[in-house]
């Protein structure tokens, strides 16, 4: 099994929090080698070490390809997906990653039945030592401020004693501990975990594919004028009466949505963002801001069928949200899963196209998508 070394950096927010711990050597020389570089040079065992670095982390050595990881998060494991790797063994919460979109690509599929969740009521090290991954795609920042519990000397321990994290948060931007470093958009971040494990030309082919995505979506976004107004909500249950509002902000979860230039109906209300507030609302106030569509998260592992026969079916009924437009009119869809890789993001923004601006066909080639995946770029 692969095993790796390398320096870790964290932000200096970080740092400042936990400025009285005793850190090891390796911990605070992340920033020497630069975080956008990639090289490569023979090990002491004969064979081609390389690197690859990443803010907050810096530079990461690497004497063999990984061959066993874990992910932080849906947006991560899909590119994995999409290199051709075997799934990694755990992601943060195996329930918010949604392998259905995979249904939309022939002879891609990912079972997650053996698929570890790292949260469980807290974070634990012995599952790390469990897991004995070679490499842990995510952020530390993220171990030590998404929740109570981890300091850098934790992470330290893991990085020396099992292997080292490579990773950064960009599934979203909104977290204070994560305004001190970069952010990777989507391919960025995908393009660096490829040079992790020596595949870039299913990097490259992806991008290419990409390209060729955007050029077809172009002619289908309508002009702003005729771009309806979108509310993005986290509905609580089955029978939502109250929701967390998203503006529709940076990183990958938001995406599809910004590629398809709708008009946030939140944005322009006075409805605090929820990762600024972690307040929910309810349905009178999302009636004041009463938005033309409404996407809710929360509700990718339902099919379209149970979508509508539940959740929508319900604000049908409802004194106050059968008043909605959006709902009156039929226009209140999921929303997608915060977590998008390269894979996901095609068929989300395939999916939302066909539900905001009628589109009908296909954006991308399924197939060389599938081919890609198989290895033949």
């Amino acid at each position: 099994m692969a095993r790796t070394s390398g320096d870790t950096g964290f932000t200096r927010r970080a740092f400042a929090k936990y400025g009285g711990t005793v850190l090891g050597a390796g911990l605070l020389a992340g920033c020497t080698g630069g975080a956008d570089s990639a090289s490569s040079s023979e090990s002491d065992s004969g064979g081609e070490s390389y690197t690859v670095s990443i803010e907050p982390i810096g530079e990461v050595s690497f004497e063999s390809i990984p061959e066993t990881w874990a992910a932080n998060n849906g947006s991560w494991a899909d590119m994995g997906v999409a290199l051709g790797l075997e799934p990694p063994k755990a992601v943060w919460l195996t329930s918010r990653y949604h392998t259905g979109y995979y249904d939309e690509v022939p002879g891609v599929a990912v079972d997650t039945s053996d698929m570890v969740s790292l949260y469980q009521d807290g974070v634990s090290k012995e599952l790390f030592y469990e897991l004995d991954a070679d490499v842990h795609v995510m952020d530390p920042n993220f171990l030590m401020n998404r929740f109570q519990g981890w300091d850098p000397s934790d992470v330290d321990e893991i990085r020396a004693n099992v292997a080292p994290l490579f990773g950064n948060s960009i599934y979203a931007q909104h977290y204070p501990w994560h305004e001190d470093y970069r952010y990777y958009t989507l391919y960025e971040g995908f393009e660096k975990l490829a040079q992790v494990f020596q595949r870039t030309d299913r990097y490259e082919a992806f991008e290419v594919l990409h390209d060729e995505f955007e050029s077809n979506l172009a002619p289908v976004v309508p002009g702003q004028g005729e771009r309806p107004e979108v509310a993005v909500c986290w509905g609580v249950g089955d029978r939502p009466e109250k929701f967390y509002p998203y503006v529709i902000g940076g990183g990958t979860g938001f995406k599809h949505l910004r590629d398809l230039g709708v008009r946030d109906a939140l944005a322009s209300s006075d409805v605090e963002d929820f990762h600024g507030s972690r307040a929910a609302i309810d349905l009178e106030t999302l009636l004041e801001v009463d938005p033309e569509v409404l996407l809710l998260r929360g509700y990718e592992s339902k099919s379209t069928e149970e979508f509508q026969r539940t959740v929508v079916g319900f604000l049908r009924e409802h004194d106050t949200a059968g008043e909605l437009t959006a709902v009156a009119n039929d226009d209140v869809y999921r929303a997608g899963s915060l977590y998008q890789g390269p894979i996901t993001n095609l068929v989300l923004t395939e999916r939302t196209a066909r539900q905001l601006y009628g589109f009908e066909g296909d954006l991308f080639d399924r197939d060389r998508v599938a081919a890609i995946v198989a290895g033949e770029v």
